[in-house]
């Protein structure tokens, strides 16, 4: 387990610290992740296979949605007429719900594949790998 957190700290930091790295590697965190969810809810080679696809489909609209937004924000704010603030604030308030609805959609899906206790486990290893990789810059950066 502690060599697994090591690797996910090191491809982690490569991904948080501004270097720009190859998909190869974005494969191999991607891995990684997938192994520290899958241990951390114990998930069986049923519920996995079944578990993943939904899982991803679920992150790849996220992501989408995100990637929608940041590409809106990319004029300086200084530079937007005050139409263009308020477009850009709608679709910053429609973005929050889309992905809301996201959510409670797929946690549901979840649910029904893996069950409550698991799903709520899923949102805790979430959690603690953010917080890890998160801990894991910091010291990197002190």
């Amino acid at each position: 387990m502690k060599s697994l957190f090591k690797i996910i700290i090191l491809c982690c930091l490569f991904l948080y610290s501004g270097y720009s790295i190859a998909q190869g590697d974005k494969d191999k965190v991607e891995a990684i992740r997938v192994s520290f969810i899958s241990e951390q809810l114990k998930l069986t080679t049923n519920e996995s296979e079944k578990f993943w696809p939904v899982y991803n489909e679920y992150n790849d609209k996220i992501k989408a949605v995100r990637k929608n937004l940041r590409q809106s924000f990319k004029k300086a704010p200084d530079e937007l007429t005050d139409k263009d603030a308020e477009d850009l604030y709608q679709l910053d308030l429609k973005s929050k719900q889309a992905e809301a609805e996201l959510y409670k959609q797929y946690r549901e899906k979840i649910k029904a594949i893996i069950g409550a206790r698991k799903t709520v486990k899923l949102r805790a290893a979430e959690e603690e790998f953010k917080r890890k990789v998160m801990d894991a810059i910091k010291d990197k950066n002190d």
